[in-house]
């Protein structure tokens, strides 16, 4: 009998699909993916991709057509927030924000009373209009949505912003933020139980990735008699590791360190004495 795969669902193109594809590689899953497929096998894992369109993924695993989707937190909280998330992948960050024309005045969110919303995110609007006790015509539009204002369609707007660019070519300025969002694992409620044993074997895989892109191996040389104040610095994964060096009095110290503490425990370690500090990137990091 055939071993029954993990069906994963991607986007089926955009930025969100190539770092799904990524992902999937850095845990060593090769995708035969060609040109316009809808569907691929992994070579080395049992696992079937899906290339979607992101707005019908949610369905598809309430239906357990897919067993586990890389999707927007955006996406989940607007069409899919009975789903389960399982692993937040931090890649593809976002904001869903508010944005008006740039020559129009914006003191507070109650300036939004009676205007018109242009959104391809109507429940998450709707939500943050509750929320704010605001009264706003909502117009649902699926596309270009930043081109509303300047055709007198709506008043502001609501989508997704990355860099800005695109507001900033349309003459607009972003004012609120109503949600930040990033890629999400999750997972379908009919997910069968014959292969929870893969997804675990792939959640292992991820945390592996994301934890390795979250720190650095660093090593450095220290004279023995700093060796306790250093140690004490370093935010390591148990304990350093401590290697004699061939000059006499000296010790190599090999650590991890999380990136978002990495240049205050470096000044920290040069003001302790550590000298010949390496850096480098860590491709898997296995805890």
């Amino acid at each position: 009998m055939e071993e029954r795969k993990i069906k994963i669902a991607i986007q089926k193109s955009g930025r969100l699909n190539e770092d799904s594809l990524k992902i999937l590689k850095d845990c060593g899953i090769s995708v035969d993916n060609g040109r316009d497929q809808l569907k691929a096998l992994a070579r080395n894992f049992p696992m079937e991709v899906l290339y979607l369109r992101n707005g019908d993924i949610p369905q598809y695993l309430r239906d357990g057509v897919v067993d586990l989707a890389i999707v927007g937190e955006n996406l989940l909280f607007e069409k899919g927030s009975d789903l389960q998330v399982i692993e937040k992948l931090g890649f593809s960050k976002c904001k869903v924000s508010l944005a008006i024309p740039k020559g129009q005045t914006y003191n507070s969110i109650q300036d939004l009373e009676g205007k018109r919303i242009a959104t391809s995110y109507p429940n998450t609007v709707k939500e943050f209009l509750q929320r704010e006790n605001i009264n706003a015509d909502l117009h649902i539009i699926n596309g270009s949505v930043e081109i509303a204002p300047n055709i007198g369609l709506a008043d502001a707007i609501v989508d997704i912003v990355s860099s800005g660019s695109t507001l900033f070519k349309n003459n607009l300025k972003e004012v609120t933020t109503l949600m930040r969002s990033e890629a999400v694992l999750v997972a379908s409620p009919e997910i069968p139980q014959e292969i929870n044993a893969l997804v675990e074997k792939l959640k292992f895989r991820i945390q592996s990735v994301l934890n390795a892109r979250e720190s650095k191996y660093v090593l450095l040389n220290a004279p023995n008699d700093k060796i306790d104040d250093i140690i004490a610095l370093l935010p390591g994964m148990r304990s350093p590791t401590v290697l004699p060096l061939a000059q006499k009095g000296w010790s190599s110290i090999h650590t991890v360190i999380h990136k978002d503490r990495f240049w205050e425990v470096i000044d920290e370690l040069r003001a302790k004495g550590a000298e010949g500090i390496l850096v480098s990137p860590i491709e898997k990091l296995v805890v």
